[in-house]
């Protein structure tokens, strides 16, 4: 009994990273991963980079921003941070 009250304190520090630290993470995680899976031609998004533009064109690994200029960059689908809205 005793050497469950001394485990108690390291338990409770468990409980508590994981509530504060992994399950947010993983939360964000999983809303990222929806957004970059709903892409879509004519979306405004921002790469992890901080680059801004519209997608051109994409495929299941590939996507392709036009940019103000007009000129067009390629990225893996995963360097899109966020979908922007108008």
């Amino acid at each position: 009994m005793e050497m469950i009250i001394q485990f108690l304190p390291f338990i409770a520090v468990i409980v508590v990273f994981y509530f504060l630290l992994i399950r947010p993470q993983q939360k964000r995680q999983k809303a990222v991963l929806l957004m970059q899976s709903e892409l879509k031609a004519g979306d405004k998004v921002v790469t992890i980079g901080g680059f801004h533009g519209i997608i051109d064109s994409i495929t299941d690994d590939v996507v392709v921003i036009k940019s103000g200029d007009g000129s067009r960059l390629t990225f893996d689908r995963n360097a899109i941070r966020e979908s922007v809205q108008a």
